[in-house]
């Protein structure tokens, strides 16, 4: 519970990014010195209470989006914390099995592979959900997530893992031993930390370097008001003028949030109007973010983004990775009834490619929402050739809670992965521009209204992460099952 509790005050709002790496100092000396089935639950337990510290925010969007009361509201986030958190105990389960049969060492050794192999799996599983991972609680540490161009965002997690472990030594082991582990969890410290530095001397932005001017509009207005048509009029009027103030600064691009339009924009020739009018004046193309509906049956919906130029729509992209139990129900055959629990719950449909525009300024991908929170698919718009990046979204659901700030601080990793600029249109927070070393160069507040304008690099070099993915994580994966094939083949022991 300790771990859960400390580990969970590494990341927004509390941003103490230091405390994760002893905090889970308690829950690794227990899973080498507990039984496996205990240290199963006190893993589970310890990994539980940090996925309720960590989503709490979803209680905001329960009580004012949904029918469910409160406390009752609590539930469903209990359920996530728990599913999450067993991750956590699985970790801990392997270690324990792993020191039962080859030692306390095996054990601790065994810890940043285990650890790794359960974020990449619970990423991916049933859709996946890798909100949380360890390495996120790094974002601002700049030196630290540089390694990220090779390993992805499981390798800074796999560090740090490690620093746990072998702080844990000392709990556990002879002191000899535990300053072995220190020292070689020391060198790796210092050769991330080295690497780091190198890189980020190394990636410093000339001034002539080819370099897009991008304007974010941030509209700064609030969920109950978003759809009202009685406010309609108002919503769009206030894109507009953002839209004017941001082109009057002749950018190359104005980027939209998602589904900023309060019409659907393709249907809405008014509204086409107006802004290829715009985008002719000010040279300007517009990205908007908007619902789509398909034009035969059956009706389909989508949370699609749309390029505008002087010559009407030229590009388009549905969202492909949508939010299960908010933007489509899983298993809707048996459990859609909860659709009329919570008015959040849409029913889309997903995109079926990534789509990266030719421009103007220059090809660029579009995530929608939280679909960068998930590094193969920005992945898949970089190894299409996309120069920049552009995340579209709406976090108004969540208020001026830690739920927006979290959303952000995953985006730093993936411009490191792939060294590439993202700008990033939030409709009530956080906007910003991210450089391609994850230095988040400009933002703007919760609930501000405005424009953000910047100058972002296009991205000149392929890293090794875009090249082959999560090789790190397939590796530690290897690793994790090689380990527990040698510890099955030798006898249970109990004592080191």
């Amino acid at each position: 519970m300790i771990a859960g509790a400390a580990l969970a005050l590494a990341y927004p709002r509390f941003d103490l990014s230091a405390l994760a790496w002893a905090a889970l100092v308690p829950l690794l000396a227990a899973a080498v010195t507990l039984p496996p089935r205990s240290a199963l639950g006190w893993g589970w337990l310890g990994g539980t209470v940090f996925f309720l510290a960590l989503l709490r925010w979803l209680d905001y969007t329960f009580r004012l989006y949904s029918a469910i009361p409160w406390p009752l509201t609590w539930l469903p986030i209990a359920a996530l914390a728990a599913y999450c958190g067993l991750y956590f105990g699985l970790v801990a389960l392997g270690m324990a099995w792993i020191t039962g049969r080859r030692g306390v060492t095996s054990g601790l050794v065994a810890a940043p592979l285990l650890w790794v192999s359960g974020e990449w799996l619970r990423g991916w599983l049933m859709g996946g959900f890798p909100w949380g991972l360890l390495g996120y609680s790094q974002y601002r540490v700049l030196p630290v997530i540089q390694v990220a161009e090779l390993t992805g965002v499981y390798g800074v997690s796999f560090v740090i893992a490690a620093a746990n472990a072998a702080l844990a030594g000392f709990l556990v082991l002879p002191r000899r031993r535990a300053l072995v582990g220190a020292g070689a969890a020391g060198c790796l410290v210092a050769a991330i930390l080295l690497f780091g530095g190198a890189r980020l001397a190394e990636t410093t932005v000339e001034p002539r370097a080819p370099a897009a001017s991008i304007a974010l509009m941030q509209p700064s207005i609030e969920q109950a008001l978003k759809w009202d048509a009685v406010h309609e009029a108002d919503t769009l009027e206030t894109y507009l003028a953002l839209t004017r103030q941001a082109a009057a600064g002749h950018p190359d691009l104005v980027v939209w949030p998602e589904t900023a339009s309060p019409t659907v924009f393709r249907r809405d020739a008014g509204l086409r109007a107006v802004l290829g009018a715009i985008t002719r004046r000010s040279g300007a193309a517009i990205l908007v973010g908007s619902v789509d509906v398909s034009d035969i049956a059956p009706i389909r919906y989508y949370n699609s983004a749309f390029l505008v130029t002087g010559q009407g729509i030229t590009g388009r992209y549905d969202k492909m990775h949508l939010v299960p139990f908010g933007e489509f129900v899983p298993l809707s055959g048996v459990i859609g009834f909860i659709r009329s629990w919570a008015e959040f719950i849409a029913d889309l449909e997903p995109g079926s490619a990534p789509v990266v525009f030719s421009g103007p300024p220059a090809p660029f991908g579009v995530i929608i929402c939280y679909e960068g929170i998930f590094p193969e698919l920005v992945r898949a718009f970089v190894r299409g050739g996309a120069r920049f990046m552009v995340n579209m979204t709406n976090d108004a659901w969540f208020g001026r809670t830690s739920g927006p700030r979290q959303h952000l601080a995953m985006y730093p990793l993936r411009a490191v992965e792939h060294r590439v600029a993202i700008a990033r249109a939030a409709n009530t927070g956080v906007s910003a521009f991210i450089e391609p070393t994850g230095r988040i160069s400009r933002s703007a507040g919760l609930f501000t209204r405005g424009v953000l304008a910047d100058r972002v690099p296009l991205r000149t070099v392929t890293t090794l992460y875009t090249r082959l993915g999560d090789w790190f994580a397939y590796a530690c994966l290897a690793a994790s099952a090689a380990l527990v094939g040698w510890a099955w083949a030798g006898a249970p022991r109990h004592a080191e």
